[in-house]
């Protein structure tokens, strides 16, 4: 704008409510988050998918094992991925050796103390058919039964096999019941009572050999010092982990006998002592279970039972 040849500046200013303008700035800014936020969690939901479908060879190697453990399977059978078969088949040698392994430990044990027995049986009864010097004759007899009871304490040692990750539960009630039936004929003049108190479903994960040893050792030893009664009990411990399927068990024989003197207590479970050099009637059977409940990875206490009055030997398996 100019005036007699003058010039002027000129400035205009033009004004609007910017309502609008904030409006459609917050719905872009919503739709922005709101599509954002949706390909955000399609990213997680997708990334969980591919997680679980990349990680489902593996748990179902998981599964299997599990099944394996529980005694329903030997070995894992698959199909598996070709990224896991070398997995599984290094898994399935593995049991196998561990399995042989085992075998081929108890089988030459028990051939060596089978090869010992026999010599050992021919010189008892060569001495004791002997005319030969009394007291020299009684020595070398007492020193071959010695032997003996040492090859019957390895031959039973052969035999329990130990904590085993892939054994089968065993059911205790059926089994503590036979042994008791062959102890009741055999202690027939005594008259004992045995009175079972086992939790319904209780279950040994392991050997049934070495159940049968564990409970017929302490069973045994209770009818033999007991007068009139044998108390059986057996109870179910919950897994201390809540990963761990499997139950532990506390297993508890008492007997109304004389009981183990005071003094004599720390002898009977003394560690580095032969069964053969235990305390007077507590020897190789006591040893055999001591060895049993060291290979489940348990523990064993000798006390006197409040109940009953006599001994009570109390083995607890915390977790099988």
């Amino acid at each position: 704008v100019s005036s007699n040849n003058k010039g002027y500046r000129v400035t205009i200013y033009i004004a609007e409510n910017d309502a609008l303008y904030q409006s459609a700035l917050s719905a872009y800014r919503r739709t922005l988050v709101g599509w954002l936020g949706a390909l955000g969690l399609a990213l997680l939901v997708l990334q969980q998918i591919l997680l679980r479908w990349s990680f489902s060879p593996l748990r179902r190697v998981a599964r299997d094992l599990a099944k394996i453990e529980r005694g329903g399977a030997e070995r894992l059978v698959g199909p598996y991925p070709r990224e896991v078969a070398v997995l599984t088949r290094g898994l399935n040698r593995f049991i196998e050796s561990e399995r042989e392994h085992l075998k081929r430990y108890r089988n030459t044990l028990d051939d060596l103390a089978h090869s010992l027995k026999t010599p050992l049986a021919v010189a008892r009864s060569r001495l004791e058919s002997s005319d030969g010097e009394t007291e020299v004759r009684k020595d070398l007899l007492d020193q071959v039964q010695h032997m003996d009871q040492i090859v019957a304490y390895q031959l039973a040692r052969a035999k329990a096999s130990g904590h085993s990750t892939f054994a089968a539960p065993i059911a205790v009630q059926p089994h503590a019941e036979a042994v008791v039936r062959s102890l009741e004929r055999v202690y027939a003049a005594k008259n004992i009572l045995c009175e079972f108190d086992i939790d319904e479903g209780a279950r040994f994960y392991g050997e049934e050999g070495d159940l049968l040893e564990l409970l017929g050792n302490l069973l045994e030893n209770a009818f033999k010092w007991g007068a009139h009664r044998v108390l059986l009990k057996v109870v179910r411990i919950p897994p201390g982990d809540a990963r761990a399927w499997r139950e532990g068990l506390d297993i508890r024989v008492e007997d109304d006998g004389s009981g183990i003197p005071p003094e004599n207590l720390d002898k009977v479970l003394q560690r580095g002592v032969r069964g053969d050099e235990r305390v007077q009637g507590h020897g190789i059977g006591l040893a055999i279970v001591e060895d049993i409940v060291r290979g489940y990875r348990g523990t064993l206490h000798v006390d006197r039972s409040t109940e009953l009055g006599g001994a009570s030997f109390h083995v607890s398996f915390a977790e099988m």
